[in-house]
């Protein structure tokens, strides 16, 4: 028996309302089954920034594509300002009701993800465009938690917030005392090839 499709607009969307509540449920039935399988080690986080992977680099390409002969000393910082850009304004945000992780790759194909997620997209783009010193920061303090992207370029530390835009530093420890990151914080970095407790 074929499923009915909803012939008017108004009819398609309340059934693709009726069809997210269900997949609701169905999800928030086994959450726990899922964040234990969705669980990874802080070992395991540099998996999740996929620079080499073939849709970030096809997106990197695309943001290289503005210019007329991108070159990494002269179109770089620009190109890095145009990706911050794009996860800002075009990577919705969103609030999943259970710790699910996105790759880079399926942030784009989704175009959302919530704010590690876009965090882990944007560090890959900026490995992408060149830069392998992209890093994503998570501080964690008291049940708060802030997350950010940054790089090194031309003796500086560029701070990237898909929030609140890009700040410069003169460096890492600057950065760092200026995000608060001190005893009373649990912090942590990580890009495709490392990661490391900062506190």
């Amino acid at each position: 028996m074929e499923e009915s499709v909803p012939q008017s607009g108004q009819d398609q969307s309340e059934h693709l309302e009726r069809l997210n509540r269900i997949y609701l449920a169905i999800i928030m039935r086994y959450v726990n089954y899922i964040e234990e399988k969705e669980s990874i080690s802080v070992a395991e986080l540099p998996m999740l920034v996929t620079p080499s992977n073939k849709e970030i680099i096809k997106r990197a390409d695309s943001l290289k594509s503005k210019f007329s002969a991108y070159t990494y000393e002269n179109n770089f910082f620009e190109a890095s300002m145009a990706a911050l850009d794009f996860v800002r304004d075009k990577i919705e945000y969103v609030s999943m009701p259970l710790q699910f992780w996105l790759m880079p790759e399926e942030t784009l194909q989704f175009m959302a993800g919530d704010i590690i997620d876009k965090n882990v997209l944007l560090c890959s783009l900026i490995i992408s465009l060149g830069n392998p010193s992209a890093k994503v920061l998570i501080k964690i303090q008291n049940e708060s938690r802030k997350v950010i992207t940054y790089y090194e370029f031309n003796g500086h530390i560029y701070v990237l917030n898909v929030d609140d835009g890009v700040v410069e530093y003169g460096s890492r420890d600057e950065m760092l005392e200026n995000i608060h990151v001190d005893d009373d914080t649990v912090a942590y970095e990580f890009n495709d090839k490392m990661y490391i407790d900062i506190m």
